[in-house]
């Protein structure tokens, strides 16, 4: 007697570009498993609000919402989104959480054509450089307070076609997403950790499945990666400890330097003119810990007072999850 196959599972993604090759990623990693699945698309709030701040919409999970929501409802069995986006705190009926590899989590600047530099160092004075995240300008105003910082959201597409058109001298974006669209020959410099960070969790995947459903739970097992999980876990932790998201520039990343794991993070104001660093050793067996270690050595610097005023002070920026 012959048992039907398995229906394939449905796999919940946003429908840009850069969300469909993640997607596509992980179908391809279940197939390797002899797990079917096709994608199911959705549109967000942040994708479809590009005219409105993310604090205008509401910062927690403004690109994942709807995807969770479908996952409750049983319209589709799994959900992958870029971590950077997941609330720090996810909802417990949402069990199983894989992370695959991750992919390089630096920030890269990209210079348009024509324009003589090679490094954020090499800009001149003036140059208008586009980006849609608190967190890189606040970096930007720390080592270049000479240059003209512009507001840029969009896609990854649209903000190179707008660097392109020359409404830009030069953008920040995320290695993580060129590379995953084939489009790393566009960096023209990666920005190094320690002396520039990028967001908790940038570059790597999180996938998404309801508790309590153990055929897919299995299979994230399989995708699941524990060395990103371990670090992902600390950067989040400092991101959770000093009540941070988004709209707070803050920065961190964890890695390894020869056997050793050592945790990076900073906090600053919004114009850089503040900007606090530190770095803690990092048990891999318990990441959690080493961020709220280094939450903590900041606060003891003065981080929550920066954080404070940037609360107060934050006019609404277009930041927007891709790049």
């Amino acid at each position: 007697m012959t048992h039907p196959s398995p229906a394939p599972l449905r796999i919940g993604t946003r429908r840009s570009a850069l969300a469909l090759r993640q997607s596509e990623m992980v179908r391809d990693a279940l197939a390797a498993l002899g797990a079917a699945s096709v994608l199911v698309t959705f549109d967000t709030v942040g994708d479809l609000r590009l005219d409105r701040a993310l604090s205008a919409l509401g910062e927690k999970g403004a690109f994942t919402a709807e995807l969770e929501s479908a996952l409750r409802a049983g319209e589709v069995d799994l959900c992958v989104h870029s971590l950077k986006d997941l609330p720090t705190v996810l909802p417990a009926d949402i069990g199983a959480l894989a992370t695959p590899p991750r992919e390089d989590p630096r920030d890269v600047l990209i210079v348009r054509a024509g324009v003589a530099a090679a490094s954020l160092a090499e800009l001149p004075p003036g140059a208008r450089v586009g980006t849609c995240s608190l967190r890189r300008r606040a970096q930007l105003g720390a080592l270049r307070p000479d240059l003209d910082v512009r507001d840029l959201r969009g896609n990854v597409q649209t903000r190179l076609r707008r660097l392109d058109e020359g409404e830009h001298d030069a953008i920040l974006l995320a290695a993580a997403g060129l590379r995953r669209l084939g489009l790393h020959e566009r960096i023209t410099a990666a920005l190094d950790a320690p002396w520039w960070l990028p967001a908790p969790g940038q570059g790597a995947i999180a996938v998404q499945a309801r508790a309590g459903d153990p055929r897919t739970g299995a299979l994230l097992a399989a995708l699941h990666h524990a060395p990103t999980a371990s670090a992902v876990r600390a950067e989040r932790a400092l991101l959770n400890a000093l009540d941070g998201g988004c709209q707070v520039p803050i920065g961190a990343l964890a890695a390894q330097d020869g056997d050793a794991h050592v945790l990076h993070g900073l906090v600053a104001s919004l114009d850089g003119s503040r900007l606090l660093r530190g770095a803690v050793p990092m048990d891999p067996r318990d990441p959690e810990a080493g961020g709220r270690t280094l939450a903590a050595l900041l606060r003891a610097e003065g981080a929550d007072a920066i954080l404070r005023q940037v609360r107060a002070d934050r006019t609404p920026a277009l930041v927007g999850a891709e790049g």
